[in-house]
């Protein structure tokens, strides 16, 4: 096995060296891939129209509900890796390598299943309406059959970066937004297949990265690949990846909660085109925040390791590192959200009351947005280090102390501003909370 996909470099090279070798390729990966969501929505909004738009915007929930489940196995199992090469385990790496792929397949069909049965009423209670049902409806059947795909793809990758291989998984993801964008604009402006074909061309290209890691994990030059023996689930390997995966669980779970009362208060305060300015606005914010979790993606693998070998003024110092250079990125969205709003949003559509609606949401949603990197990268050190309570507890204290009161209270008295208001509200109060956690657990760390 070559030398620089080692993982033993995690716990001797440069903090700054190895933060960049593992960000860089997970920043491409995810900036891209962000991006091509981007591409897609301008695709959608252009190609079929603003209520397609509307439409892809109350999928919102399923697909972050079906993330959920993914990022349970993929993160946990990951970050388990990661501390058992630590360790110089590399025995239980591959159990846990193995127990993940048997909990993708499985989640992935049980999720599809019931989901399709009952899809309609879901995007009905969601917030869909008459006009949009039907293009939410097209988008998600398809996205349905492609789960398993979906699942193992983002499981599987987050394990093949934690196992000493970033540019490989960057690959992974370039391969999948390269197919992407390839096939998405000829199903939909070629073969006139609408929303449907923005979806076949997601499954399509996630089946490509699917096939990918596979190969990769297959291949016995792998330091963490497929051992016959290893795929019968193991209880404590099951709570091991439950437990460290919980934080990330939970927290898109909250995320799924809080995008249907964001919908159906929108629905309530500013109709179809108000959801669809949230997509819009969801867009842009996720290609900031997509960049921290590349940053958080390559502290994880380095984090991890460096606390199961006890160096504990690396696991501090990666985390100071990633915390500039998240919350750098974040500001920069802030000032581009505030400054040039109008014309982000021109980009997706040409209806004039789509941007207004979107020009106006993100200036007030994304006030805060400068502390919304330091949120993001605390809540990851604390998984990447196995302390999954604390990461829990900081992933709900925003969405549930917090940012739901704030949907629910708001809008009474400021309408629609009161919608979009809810999330800095939110994001204030909890950065709060997070710099107290963090300042008393730094102490302990230090301690050790």
């Amino acid at each position: 096995m070559p030398d620089n996909n080692n993982p033993n470099i995690l716990g001797t090279e440069k903090i700054g060296r190895l933060l960049m070798k593992y960000s860089i390729p997970a920043i491409i990966a995810t900036a891209a891939s962000s991006l091509y969501n981007i591409i897609d929505r301008i695709f959608i909004g252009h190609g079929v129209g603003p209520m397609a738009i509307s439409g892809l915007a109350l999928t919102f929930p399923l697909m972050n509900l079906a993330a959920a489940f993914g990022s349970l196995i993929g993160v946990g199992a990951a970050t388990m890796v990661s501390i058992r090469l630590g360790q110089r385990n590399r025995e239980s790496a591959t159990a846990f390598l193995c127990n993940a792929f048997v909990l993708n397949i499985t989640i992935s069909i049980v999720y599809a299943v019931v989901m399709f049965i009952f899809l309609d009423d879901v995007l009905y209670a969601f917030g869909a309406s008459k006009v949009t049902l039907p293009y939410a409806r097209n988008f998600m059947q398809v996205i349905l059959c492609g789960n398993i795909f979906t699942h193992l793809y983002f499981g599987l990758n987050n394990i093949m970066r934690a196992s000493g291989y970033p540019t490989k998984a960057m690959i992974t993801t370039l391969l999948t937004v390269g197919v992407n964008l390839a096939l998405a604009p000829l199903f939909i402006f070629a073969f006139k297949w609408g929303i449907r074909g923005a979806a076949l061309a997601t499954v399509f290209a996630q089946i490509v990265g699917t096939t990918w890691v596979l190969i990769h994990f297959m291949s016995k030059s792998s330091y963490v690949h497929f051992t016959k023996g290893y795929f019968k689930l193991k209880i404590q390997i099951f709570r091991d990846i439950f437990l460290i995966g919980m934080s990330n669980f939970l927290m898109l779970i909250c995320a799924t909660l809080v995008t249907i009362i964001i919908n159906i208060r929108l629905a309530k305060y500013g109709g179809d085109f108000a959801i669809g300015a949230y997509g819009i606005i969801n867009s842009i914010g996720s290609l900031f925040a997509m960049i921290v979790l590349g940053f958080n993606q390559g502290m994880q693998p380095i984090a991890g390791y460096n606390f199961g070998a006890r160096q504990f003024d690396r696991v501090i110092r990666v985390f100071k590192v990633t915390l500039v250079a998240g919350t750098s990125v974040t500001i920069f969205g802030f000032l581009l959200a505030e400054i040039i709003p109008h014309f982000l949003a021109n980009a997706f559509t040409s209806d004039r009351q789509l941007i207004h609606l979107a020009t106006v949401g993100m200036r007030i949603s994304m006030v805060m947005f400068p502390i919304v990197g330091f949120q993001m990268v605390t809540t990851n050190f604390f998984q990447s280090i196995g302390k999954a309570k604390i990461s829990i507890f900081l992933s709900l204290s925003r969405q549930v102390l917090f940012l739901i009161p704030a949907l629910l209270i708001l809008p009474h008295f400021f309408g629609l501003h009161g919608v979009w208001a809810a999330s800095p509200t939110a994001d204030f109060i909890s950065s709060l909370i997070t710099l107290m956690v963090l300042q008393y657990q730094i102490k302990k760390i230090r301690l050790a």
